[in-house]
This record gives structure tokens, C-alpha cells and sequence, in this order.
């Protein structure tokens, strides 16, 4: 039987930079038989001896593998273990490689879209690998994304909502339909309006446009659902105060005409959740929008000659 290693063991081995080469089922003589030596270390490095302590108990071990077990004569190489490990082994040995995160390890489809779900973000895999299910492996920086423990693809972590989107992992030709189904896009958003126009152009200014395509579909869908006149507003006011998000003009929309903050307010610098005129919060009774009513005491009344 062939054995199989884990994705979490090969992962480990990459980022050691070791090979693994596990023995042959039912073969004997291809087993290292390491086993003889732990009961020898543990029977002869310290009888009768009590540790108050782990490291107490690790330097008693490592001197006594320095000075005891180390300088005995073996019989197979014929030559002291020290003296062989520090002439032949210790100069080919790896540098310590650096700390490790324990992946938590998941399995992801790869859609047609090129693209898998992390962690409520998307990560791109080049078109060989659609329809495949994959297995992701976090670090604190990357995503590893492996085949049967092949690596197939790293991308740097995104936040939820992100998106990380290789170019070469597109075909050329996609690249293609998606630029002329942004074009469709932009004449389609220009159409409802100037100013929706060009907060779309906003939206796609970036290095790979056809990844921001979903939330101009958002936005579109805005314009279905409460017209033309409403967004048009909206993105005016979203362009003034230089702001680009979708879900900002959701927001406004959904409080209604009338409530979205102006240029001026937001440079002042008064702009706020709550915010009130001051006038509201005056007292005066020359105020119009806030009069008070003079009601009399009883008290006085009754003692009115």
C-alpha cells in the first residue's frame, strides 16, 4: 500500500524545505528502527534522578548526550556520534526555518468565474483548475491553495468583502468580453444619468476594472429599484463629497429624499449622524422654530390679591 500524506504535513515540509520519504509497507528492512534508542536514553541518561523542573530535565538531557551518549564508541560506523555529526552532518544541515502557522485546513470550489470563496473573499486560480475542489491553507499573510497536496496558487489574505485577482489566471479572450461588458456597462449607467455615469467610470478606475463589475450590477439594481431621479441625486452627492461606494448610495437611498448631506455641511465640518440645525437647540423666545409658552405657577395664582 502506498501511504498517503496530509495536506498538513506537506504544507509543513514546504515550508521546511524537507522531502519525506516514508518506509515501504511490510518492509522491515527499510525501517530506521529509531525506537531502540528512546528506551535506551530514557533508562540510561539519569536513573534514580528527580527533575524540579522541564528545563532542568532538558539540560540534564543534552549534556548527557554531549558528554555520555555522543562520546561512546558505536559499533556500526565505528566512530563517535559527536565526532560524526559534527564533521559530516551539522555543515549540510538547514538553517532553523521560520515560525510556522498551523493552517486550518477547509475544501473550496473553484467557479466559473475563475475565482474561489476564503473566508467571504475571492481568490483567483487559473482556468485549468474550474470545477475543482481545492484546499486552502492560511498563514498569517497568504492563502495557500492546494490539489491533493500539490500547491496550486498563493494569494496575499484579504479582508471579507476583498478581492485578489491574478491577470495571468484569466484567459486572454475573457479578458476581452469582460472590458466590452464594461463598456455595455458604462453606456448603460450613462444612459440613466450624467452623474451616474460617472460615478460608475469611478468605480471602475482601478488596474483590473472587471473585478469591481459586481457592484456596478449593485448600483444598476439601485436605479431599477427606486429610479433614475433618486440615484442621479445620490451619486451627485456622493461625487461632491468624494465619496465612491455603493453601499453609502444604498444608505441614502434608503433614507429618503430630502436627508442626504451636502458638499458644504461636510466641509464644515458639522456633518454628523445626529446632527441638528443650532437653531432647534435655542431658547429664545424670538426663535420661530422653537417658542416657548410662558404657563403661570398656581401658586402665585392663588396668592393673587
Amino acid at each position: 500500500m502506498t501511504p498517503r500524506l496530509s495536506i498538513g504535513w506537506l504544507d509543513y515540509a514546504q515550508h521546511a524545505g524537507f522531502a519525506t520519504d516514508p518506509p515501504g509497507s511490510g518492509r522491515r528492512r527499510t525501517n530506521p528502527g529509531s525506537s531502540g534508542s528512546c528506551s535506551t536514553s530514557a533508562v540510561t541518561s539519569g536513573p534514580g534522578e528527580a527533575f524540579t523542573d522541564l528545563a532542568t530535565a532538558q539540560a540534564a538531557a543534552t549534556r548527557w548526550c554531549r558528554e555520555v551518549a555522543g562520546m561512546r564508541m558505536h559499533g556500526t560506523p565505528a566512530a563517535r556520534p559527536l565526532e560524526v555529526f559534527t564533521d559530516l552532518e551539522a555543515p549540510v544541515l538547514l538553517p532553523v526555518p521560520a515560525a510556522y502557522d498551523v493552517p486550518v485546513l477547509r475544501v473550496v470550489k473553484v467557479h466559473r468565474d475563475h475565482h474561489v470563496e476564503i473566508a467571504k473573499a475571492l481568490y483567483s486560480v487559473p482556468t485549468d483548475w474550474i470545477g475543482t475542489h481545492l484546499t486552502p491553507a492560511p498563514t498569517v499573510i497568504w492563502w495557500k491553495l492546494f490539489h491533493r497536496g500539490r500547491l496550486i496558487k498563493t494569494h496575499p489574505r484579504q479582508p471579507p468583502g476583498g478581492r485578489s485577482t491574478d491577470p495571468d489566471d484569466l484567459p486572454a479572450e475573457r479578458v476581452g468580453y469582460a472590458m466590452r461588458d464594461l463598456d455595455r456597462l458604462q453606456a448603460t449607467a450613462q444612459r440613466h444619468g450624467h452623474h451616474i455615469g460617472i460615478y460608475v467610470q469611478r468605480l471602475l478606475d482601478e488596474p483590473l476594472p472587471w473585478t469591481r463589475m459586481r457592484s456596478v450590477y449593485r448600483l444598476l439594481g439601485l436605479v431599477r429599484r427606486y429610479g433614475p431621479g433618486p440615484v442621479e441625486d445620490a451619486c451627485r452627492t456622493a461625487l461632491d463629497l468624494d465619496v465612491v461606494s455603493v453601499a453609502k448610495i444604498a444608505a441614502m437611498l434608503a433614507r429618503g429624499p430630502g436627508d442626504h448631506p451636502t458638499a458644504a455641511a461636510h466641509q464644515r465640518g458639522d456633518l454628523g449622524r445626529f446632527a441638528r440645525d443650532p437653531a432647534e437647540f435655542t431658547t429664545s423666545l424670538n426663535n420661530p422654530r422653537r417658542r416657548l409658552t410662558v404657563v403661570p405657577d398656581p401658586i402665585e395664582e392663588d396668592l393673587t390679591p
